[in-house]
């Protein structure tokens, strides 16, 4: 037999009632996959657990807990299939999504370095279609929390400019040519700079209105919490310097982006994980090359105030709907798949 085309790499920190479920649906694939499991040194017997209850797995462990793009990385070194896919171990994937992953990219131009399908959550709702960027380089989780996706979904601004980390499938050889996921971030944002890093490099991304997986969320760092708005902050800051977006004829919109954001969070919250994170990120950045900016790929018609907009929780909920109330009866599906 000839071996899988695609690789498919879970990054694990403890949660195994979570990470069973991802493994067995790997199991479960219409296409065979190669499965790399790397262990994040969880302080539990996750990984004893894995190397037991599957044994077909590559089960590799890190001496240290390294984070989410370090534990990625290294699953993808271990293997060599022409296509990847980065899993969360809380996502359960559709029993096709190897299948459909492969053959997307096989019929694709050979320039389409990833691929970003929809993925829901565990209320039914569309979790994320992709990531966007504005033009001062904040990115967006598409279309999270609305309840359908309107048939011109790809289309409707801001567009996809690149896989959400939960699920995201990447061609190796663009990989091989920009590299791996950046090791300065632990978690949070990696997944958008080398989606920024792709587009720069010409590469483009697969939008696939279809789902291919379940996700639970924040299983790793807790939805909302003080690590997760660290990194969060860190990743922000990160980005905003090695890409010169400071320094740029952006600059005023960013410098007043964060202004609101990190004021508010301030004000409304007493919040100061998101400014010892932004702090920590643009200290990180200091010694690190600059980066081109992407000539395409970013969506340069995000107004201020629709940035700002976005980050509110109902954006994308309210845009699907005001989207389907706009259609002729019968032009939608309830539910694309």
């Amino acid at each position: 037999m000839s071996e899988p085309r695609l690789d498919v790499v879970v990054p694990v920190y403890s949660g195994w009632e979570h990470v069973e479920a991802c493994l067995r649906a790997l199991e479960a694939q219409t296409l065979p996959v190669n499965v790399f499991v790397v262990d994040d040194a969880s302080p539990d017997d996750t990984a004893d657990r894995i190397a037991a209850a599957f044994p077909g797995a590559t089960l590799l462990r890190n001496p240290r807990n390294s984070g989410f793009a370090t534990s990625c990385n290294n699953g993808i070194r271990a293997g060599s299939a022409p296509y990847v896919v980065l899993l969360n171990s809380d996502v359960v994937a559709v029993p096709e999504m190897a299948a459909v992953i492969v053959e997307q990219f096989e019929s694709a131009d050979e320039r389409a370095g990833s691929l970003s399908p929809v993925l829901r959550d565990r209320a039914g709702a569309v979790d994320a279609y992709g990531t966007c960027a504005d033009p001062t380089l904040a990115g967006f989780v598409r279309w999270h929390g609305a309840r359908t996706l309107p048939e011109a979904s790809d289309e409707i601004s801001p567009r996809n400019l690149g896989p959400y980390g939960a699920l995201a499938a990447y061609r190796r050889s663009a990989l091989t040519e920009v590299g791996l996921l950046d090791e300065n971030f632990f978690m949070y944002g990696e997944e958008l700079e080398l989606s920024i890093r792709l587009a720069a490099a010409g590469w483009t991304s697969i939008a696939l209105p279809r789902v291919l997986g379940s996700h639970i969320g924040g299983a790793s760092a807790g939805v909302e919490s003080p690590r997760q708005r660290y990194l969060s902050g860190f990743g922000r800051a990160y980005t905003l310097r090695v890409y010169g977006v400071l320094r740029s004829r952006h600059a005023l919109r960013a410098l007043a982006t964060e202004t609101i954001v990190v004021g508010a969070r301030l004000l409304q919250r007493r919040d100061v994980d998101s400014v010892r994170g932004r702090l920590a990120g643009w200290r990180a950045a200091a010694h690190v090359p600059r980066r081109p900016r992407p000539l395409t790929g970013l969506d340069e018609t995000v107004t201020f105030i629709q940035s700002l907009r976005m980050r509110s929780p109902g954006y994308w909920r309210d845009l699907a709907s005001s989207a389907v109330e706009r259609t002729p009866p019968g032009g939608y599906p309830a539910d694309r798949r």
